[in-house]
């Protein structure tokens, strides 16, 4: 098991108290392979740097969890088949280094 970071920019034409009912819908794929949801943080509508899908602005969510790498592959796969998920990006947070001098 290892720790990832999901971000995801849903289309803004989805209404607001919709927004977190449809990512656990999708983060159900997690918790079905023995990993854990540990945070799920929902940052709102935000200016997009670029236009994506001719849309301006899009609303941002991180989720932090726990899974196997074939279960975040899964993750993304199924997010990337959504009309509503406009992108998609899932890292391995770097463990912090502390160096003792």
């Amino acid at each position: 098991m290892r720790e990832y970071e999901l971000m995801v920019i849903i289309n803004p034409e989805v209404e607001d108290r919709a927004v977190e009912p449809t990512l656990k819908k999708f983060l159900e794929v997690v918790t079905k392979d023995n990993g854990t949801v540990d945070n799920v943080d929902i940052w709102g509508r935000r200016r997009l740097a670029y236009e994506i899908q001719k849309k301006t602005e899009g609303i941002y969510a991180v989720v932090n969890f726990t899974a196997t790498p074939q279960t975040a592959q899964e993750l993304d796969r199924v997010l990337g088949l959504n009309e509503a998920v406009m992108r998609t990006k899932i890292i391995r947070p770097e463990e912090q280094k502390i160096s003792a001098e």
